[in-house]
Parts: structure tokens; sequence; C-alpha cells
């Protein structure tokens, strides 16, 4: 990777500009370009030389921002200015997805906008009102206004090239709407007049994540050439306006500056999106709002063609470098997941020689291990043999009292703290115990804290609810003195992964204990908003047919139902089948993205958004957490593999192209040479092809 690092740059002489030393990023700005004004507005735009970066203050077109009957923006225009004066001719070079959405905008603020494209979109133009034309020439002898270039990063060079330069005004204004921006620039500064004008754009949104309007989204700019001539600057302050009327987030920054962030927030969104893709991640009855997040993301990113992920890779410096960093990350998140299963394979390996070991020596001195005999052999008094518990029965003089609850919360944590305040607000008598001293917080709940699990115990409760870690659970209930409770007592856990808790509770606790498996899918982060709506998983695992007991487990679920929360009965089996999919993966990403230390930047898409809040989110999360979904859930495994596979599938199918790119670079058309690197690329199409069968074949 190093290797080819060194190597890297697009397939053209201009790309090299892109390896050039600029002139040092500035603070981007942002720019309100309606903001009210009595006379002028004024902005600033760079002035490109050869040498230094100069900035030219210019009166803007004038416009005032007063406001309809209907609340709703309105624009007058200045008397001097004519209300033809301030449209502008667009001429639109490629009318593919974003050409034909930026276009139908255009029109609709009044603007002539004719259209350009090697595929014949007349039917379309027709629809929108935009003039199409089947070659460029016919195109530049209407001398447009402005050339808004919409070409794919892959074509814009050869599509640029063609482009009769001879035809159009000497000072016209060229625009590109790239995804990368020091690439467009020097291919403009290169290949157009001295006396051309040049503004490097991206709006950094598309038909479908601003599909509901422009408010809000992001539209970076750098000036790069723009003449002194008023004319001149009215007209670049007119096609900028355009979007600033619609409301985009106006942000000024060089190209250079904006590669930099574009390879963390744009790139990195993409690659993941196009990786969950490969898993073909379907939505499931039991969605997180992390794992819907995500869906979101795949469906977004995906609408976007492969070549604009590829340019993005190839033409931005910086994606190398973000694409090895996210590799790096990964890796050390399965080698920290792989480390820690292997430590505890080794202590239960070591654990069973041990305890081998002693019941050979019990056995020869002639000592018994009661543990060995059946559960009959063992005499245990619970408390139901000396006072009985009895329910009051649903009745004429049935009251909220009689509805409540005394419930024993094991591990008072903070999602223990959680539940407990949603229940001491119900009305329901809850008590803790917790091996570290969380009396204060109890207090401050308005529960009680007991440090001594017998105490609990002798309080009687209605139902004993397990708030431990997934890793802690088995430990803490082997200890916990469950003959000191009914033996009808109800026993709920709240774990992440359903099928362990489910044979835990089966193999350690009495026959006639009643047992429910849930899972709230929220946690203090993600429903501090309030539960409504938010999905809570169940499994009556063994529940007491008589009414009490029922009614008991009712009341318990009533809890959550009462909140508004989504309520969901699932066996614990297919539970962990979704969540494998829907928690452990979500998880995952966002383990990644934290030790990446991704960052928000001042050109946020709504993607990368996602991607913040769901690290923001998962890192507030212990990692023993994470970690237990990995141990705990059958299902877990597989899932990381198949992330794996999808990972190395779509850097093989990255690096690849890229070879390609380069052998032709490097060789040209010379037939002899060319025979060495197409056959390294097969090599790579065929690796790629494996890695896709086999995960196409583990989708299935």
């Amino acid at each position: 990777m190093a290797s080819l690092r060194s190597l890297w740059f697009p397939p053209s002489k201009h790309s090299f500009h892109c390896l050039l030393a600029v002139s040092p990023p500035k603070q981007p700005r942002f720019t309100n370009l309606l903001a009210p004004s009595s006379s002028f507005s004024t902005l600033s735009l760079p002035s490109l030389s050869s040498t230094t970066t100069t900035t030219t203050t210019f009166a803007a077109v004038t416009t005032a921002i007063t406001s309809q009957g209907d609340g709703s923006p309105l624009t007058t225009l200045c008397q001097s200015e004519s209300m033809h004066g301030n449209h502008l001719k667009i001429a639109i070079i490629g009318f593919g997805n974003l050409g034909r959405f930026l276009a139908k905008t255009f029109v609709s603020q009044g603007h002539t906008v004719l259209a350009y494209s090697r595929s014949n979109h007349s039917i379309d133009a027709n629809s929108l009102g935009v003039s199409f034309f089947l070659d460029p020439h016919g195109l530049c002898e209407q001398h447009p206004d402005v050339i808004l270039l919409c070409t794919s990063i892959i074509s814009t060079e050869e599509v640029l090239k063609s482009l009769p330069l001879q035809k159009l005004k000497r000072n016209t204004l060229f625009v590109d709407v790239l995804s990368v921006k020091e690439f467009s620039k020097n291919l403009l500064l290169d290949h157009l007049p001295s006396n051309f004008d040049i503004i490097c754009s991206h709006p950094m949104f598309g038909p479908q994540s601003a599909k509901l309007g422009w408010k809000g989204v992001n539209f970076v700019y750098e000036s790069v050439r723009i003449g002194n001539e008023e004319s001149r600057v009215n007209r670049c302050n007119k096609l900028l306006h355009i979007f600033a009327r619609e409301g985009c987030r106006m942000v000024e920054m060089n190209c250079q500056e904006h590669d930099k962030y574009a390879a963390e927030s744009q790139f990195i969104t993409h690659t993941l999106g196009r990786m969950l893709q490969m898993l073909n991640l379907e939505s499931t009855p039991i969605n997180t709002k992390g794992y819907e997040s995500l869906l979101d993301l795949v469906e977004n990113v995906t609408s976007d063609s492969f070549d604009l992920y590829y340019g993005l890779f190839v033409y931005n410096k910086n994606a190398l470098d973000m694409l090895k960093r996210l590799n790096s990350a990964f890796q050390a998140l399965k080698q920290q997941l792989l480390g820690r299963l292997q430590k505890v394979l080794t202590n239960q390996l070591l654990r069973n020689v041990e305890k081998e070991q002693s019941s050979y020596w019990s056995q020869k001195s002639g000592h018994c291990d009661i543990a060995a005999f059946g559960s009959d052999s063992v005499t245990v008094k619970f408390r139901d043999a000396v006072q009985p518990y009895e329910y009051k029965g649903r009745n004429s003089d049935f009251n909220d009292e009689s509805s409540k609850l005394k419930i024993g919360i094991v591990g008072f944590g903070n999602f223990g703290q959680f539940l407990a305040k949603t229940m001491v607000q119900q009305g329901h008598k809850v008590l803790t115990y917790s091996r570290k001293d969380y009396s204060h917080v109890a207090r401050e709940l308005g529960v009680s804290y007991f440090s001594n699990a017998v105490e609990i115990c002798d309080e009687n409760p209605d139902v004993i609810l397990f708030c431990t870690s997934i890793l802690s659970t088995e430990s803490v209930l082997k200890l916990f003195p469950v003959q000191r409770l009914r033996k009808s007592t109800l026993f709920v856990d709240v774990l992440s992964v359903k099928e362990f808790p489910r044979n835990l509770f089966l193999q350690h606790l009495s026959p006639d204990s009643d047992i429910l498996c849930t899972h709230p899918m929220f946690g203090p982060e993600s429903g501090k908003n309030g539960w409504n709506h938010l999905p809570f998983v169940f499994d009556k695992v063994r529940i007491g047919t008589d009414e009490e007991r029922m009614l008991r487990c009712h009341r318990f679920l009533d809890i959550f139902a009462q909140e508004g929360c989504r309520m969901v009965a699932m066996s614990c089996a297919e539970h962990d089948r979704h969540a494998a999919g829907s928690q452990f993966i979500t998880h995952t990403i966002g383990r990644v993205l934290e030790k990446l230390g991704l960052e928000s930047t001042p050109i946020n898409i709504k993607g990368y958004e996602t991607l913040l809040n769901l690290v923001e989110n998962t890192a507030g999360d212990s990692f023993d957490l994470y970690y237990g979904l990995f141990m705990y859930n059958v299902n877990a495994m597989e899932q990381l593999e198949r992330l794996d596979l999808a990972f190395d599938s779509l850097k093989k199918q990255l690096l690849g192209k890229l070879h390609d790119v380069l052998s032709r670079e490097l060789f040209g058309n010379c037939q002899a040479l060319n025979e060495y690197p197409m056959s390294k690329v097969s090599q790579n199409d065929s690796a790629m092809k494996s890695s896709l069968e086999h995960l196409t074949a583990s989708n299935n």
C-alpha cells in the first residue's frame, strides 16, 4: 500500500497539480447572500494570479428580503436591475441525475437553461423547460453566461477538451460541481483561456439527500478566477445567489482544504455505505435507531454511481490515506475482539483442567462432590414452604395500588438507574443491590439500596430484574441467594443477547421460578427523550398458568407499554439472529469509527452526521457490552466475517481499478508493455470476484 501511495495520481498530467504546493488553507467563510440590504451587499471573492491569492471586494447584486403574507421569503430587486437582467443563461454540460436536479431549480427561478449531454435527454429536458442540444457546437453558439460542468469526475477532462471554446464569449464563467476540487481547479486553469472566469463549487447534496429541499445543506465554493469588471463580479454573485436563495449554507473554502475535509466526511461515508450494501442488510422487526440510520445511509450512498465513489478515491489525494486508516481501525477492533476471545477460551480450558484434577483427588480420598448428584438429592428450603404468597385477583375493587410491583434490581449501573427512574415515577416500589455502593444515587431516585444480596431477598420482591453486564451475569446469578426468595418469583433480564440468559436461567433457577427474557432496545442516550415507539423485545420463557403469575408478568410488561414502547414478542433465538445483523453490525461500525477519531468538519454531509451520531451513541456503552454482543451471540462471528469480506472486496475493487489507471498512465498504449499490467488487473479482478462470490454465498 505504501509503494502504491508514492505512485498515486489520477489518469492525466493535470492530476499532478494535486501534489503541488498551494497557498495555505484559509478558514472557511459562511456567506449570507440573502442578508437584507438597503443598497449593495458586499462579498469577498479571491482573484487568482500565478503566485499569490488576493481578495477583491465587490458590489453584489442588490437583494432585499422581505416577507410575504404567508411568511415565505420574497426577493425584491434593486430598481436599477431589470427582472431579465437578474437572470442568467446557464448551459449545463452533462444532463444526468444531478444536471436535471439542478436544472429544475434554475428554471423555477426564471433562468434560461440549455443542456448538452452525450446521451439524448431531450425528452427530459423538454419536460423541465430546458433547451437540449445534441452537440456542443450548437450550445456554445448560444453564448451562455455560465457553463456548468455536471459531468462525472472521470469524464470531465475528456468533455472539457471537446468543447469549442472559441465559440463562447471571451469572459464566459465556467463552474464545476465535482465532488473533488483540486483536480477540477487545476484542470480548468490548464485548459481554459486566461480571460475565462472560474468558480469551483461542490453542492454537498443530491437528488436523494435533498429531495425535500436545499435548506441548510452545504454549498462549498472557491472563486478561483473572477475578472474585476462589475458585470463579471455580478454574474458570479448571481450564480451563487441561486443556491443561497434556496436556503443553502454557503461555505467559501479553498479547494485544497475542501479535499482534506471531504476525504473524511464524504469518502469515509461512501466507503461504509458501499460495505454495508454488500451485506444485503434488511430492516428487522427490532431495528434500533442506529441501525435504521445505517439503512438510510446505504440507500443514499448507493443511489450514486460507483464511478462517483471511485472518483472520490482516485482524484482526492487524501482518500488513500483515509482508506488505510479505516483498514487499520477495523483490523485493530478485530484483534481486540479475537484477543479477548482467545483469553476467555484459555481461562476456560484451565478451569476445566483444574476441575477434573479436583474431582480426581476427591474420589481418591473417598469424598464426593454434592454437586455431582442430581438436583433431587439436595433439599433447599424456599420461603414458600413457610409463608406462601398470594396475589389479589382482578375483581371489582381492583385499584391502581394493587397493580404496583415490588421490583428488586440487581446491578445499579447506568442502565439500572435509567430503568429505575421510570419505574419509581409509575409508582412501583424499587429496591436495588449492587456490588458497588450506589446508595447516594438510589436515595435521589427514591430507591431502597441494599449492600447485601440476602437483605434484598428478605424484602420479598415480586420481580428480580438483572441489570448486570453480559460478562458478569453468570457469576452474579450463581452467587445470588435465590433460595431465600419465593419459588415462584419472576426473574427478568435485560441483556442485549437473549439465548445466553435464557439458558442460564433455565439451568440455575428452580423449575417453579417464572422467567421473562427481555431486551429494551434503547438506553440512557437513545431513550433520553422518552421511550415512545422504541422496541421492547420479550420472550415469556416460563410463566406459571395461574392468574396471579400471569397478571404479574403482564404488570411488568405494562411498565414499558405505558411509556409508548413498541412491544415485540419474539423468541430468544430469533432475537439473536436479528440482533447480530442490526445491533452487532451497528456497534461494530460505531467502534471502528471511534478508533478512526472522526471529527465534525465545516462541510459535513447528512450521511457523515449520521456516522458521528452513531459514534456518540455506541461509545456511550462500555466495551464489555460490545464484547458481550460478540461473545454471547452465536451469529455475531459470522457477521464479523461477512463485514471483513465486504471490506476486503471493496478494497480490491478500488485498488484493482487504480492499478489499471496507473498501468495505462505509465505504459500508454504500448501493446507489449500492456500485457503485463493487464494480467495483474485480471488477477485483481479474479480476487475481487472470489471475495464477492464468497460474500454472496454467505448472504444466501
